[in-house]
């Protein structure tokens, strides 16, 4: 079996991942949690676009304590995402991707505004490397940036609308690296 010089950084990131997501419980932060489903759709023109569904699920999470009402805090989001697209080949149309962001959000008004915007960076695993007509990646691995911006409403801001760009690709590991981008559109409902 032929090693790859790559697997050691692999590791790194998969550990560093899972010491974040290990220290969550004793993290600080804000008291909401959240479920939320999302569709994006990424364009490519006339060989065929990519369509996702993302079913998630975000937890407070800060690397520092913030004052009581702060505009700015902090979450983890956890994924599963389908994304759907045009087959290369005889290759799947479908691809299951998981994921963890860890997101900043800035409320506007000083924290009082229903009004939001957050950025995020991540990683994620899908169950097939990604390869449709226009797009190939070369590997299962990727990282991931977000930005949106969002309204919360209802009760206590229970609820959430935000329009999100988020954009996929390996960071260079391997080659081809081509990346995704997708406007997606979210629906979070806190508890």
């Amino acid at each position: 079996m032929k090693s790859n010089p790559r697997a050691p950084l692999r590791a790194a990131v998969f550990a560093g991942l899972l010491g974040l997501l290990g220290t969550a419980a004793h993290a600080l932060g804000d008291d909401t949690r959240g479920i939320y489903i999302d569709g994006g759709h990424a364009r490519h023109g006339e060989r065929g676009d990519t369509n996702s569904v993302t079913a998630g699920l975000t937890v407070p999470w800060s690397f520092s304590e913030r004052p009581q009402g702060s505009p700015l805090t902090s979450y983890l989001d956890f994924y599963v995402s389908n994304w759907h697209a045009r087959p290369l080949d005889d290759g799947p149309r479908d691809f299951v991707q998981i994921g963890a962001i860890y997101t900043l959000r800035y409320r506007f008004g000083e924290g009082a505004s229903p009004w939001f915007a957050e950025g995020g960076v991540g990683a994620t695993l899908m169950d097939h490397v990604y390869r449709t007509p226009d797009r190939s990646f070369s590997t299962a691995f990727q990282f991931t940036e977000v930005l949106g911006i969002g309204r919360s409403f209802g009760d206590s801001g229970a609820h959430e609308v935000s329009l999100r760009v988020q954009h996929v690709s390996n960071g260079g590991i391997k080659k081809p690296n081509p990346g995704e981008t997708f406007m997606r559109l979210r629906y979070t409902y806190h508890f």
